[in-house]
């Protein structure tokens, strides 16, 4: 067994740039976003959007695991948007088919698109950046992305950057593609129980 440990910081100048299997090597680092080649930091999630998490990703990876369509994945997951330089955003919540695993090929980071993407609002982002995040996600051929807003207890279904629909309390979240006839009341995710 290799005990050997690595240890890469950040670029000593604000001009070096890093690639992905650079950040994934890096300790100490924290929550980031890679763009395009530049650490981007990130606030650490609050209480509530932990919680909101959490109850999705079991949601979603109780269904998924039951058919066996895929992973479920969350926790700022990274995922390559583009290489040279690299950009690597960090997704709340990931679903990947079968198929889009079978394609990875990267040890670090997830190189192949997912198929559904859920980023849960923070009071810190802003929505111009969330749109670049979006635009991103669908330039590598993600199909679909809910974003949560806990301050108006609502889930937005994007299609496309310009196809939205938005659901409310008393609405219910269904999947679609590989994940249709998952079914969760939009009431269930902002619960207090």
């Amino acid at each position: 067994m290799d005990t050997t440990t690595h240890t890469i910081t950040a670029p000593e100048t604000e001009d070096a740039l890093i690639t992905g299997d650079e950040l994934y090597e890096m300790v100490g680092v924290g929550s980031c976003e890679l763009i395009d080649g530049r650490i981007v930091p990130m606030s650490p999630t609050g209480f509530d959007h932990g919680n909101i998490e959490s109850d999705l990703t079991a949601q979603l990876w109780l269904f998924v695991r039951q058919r066996k369509l895929g992973k479920v994945v969350s926790g700022e997951v990274g995922i390559y948007i583009s290489r040279d330089p690299d950009r690597i955003r960090a997704a709340d919540v990931a679903f990947f088919t079968n198929d889009q695993i079978a394609r990875m090929r990267s040890k670090s980071y997830a190189d192949q698109s997912a198929e559904l993407i859920v980023e849960i609002i923070s009071p810190s982002d802003s929505w111009t950046d969330l749109r670049a995040k979006l635009r991103d996600y669908f330039s590598i051929g993600v199909a679909c992305i809910w974003v949560v807003e806990p301050s108006t207890r609502t889930v937005l279904i994007y299609r496309s950057t310009t196809q939205v629909s938005e659901l409310t309390i008393t609405d219910t979240l269904h999947g679609e593609g590989t994940l249709e006839g998952f079914e969760l009341p939009i009431a269930a995710l902002f619960s207090e129980e």
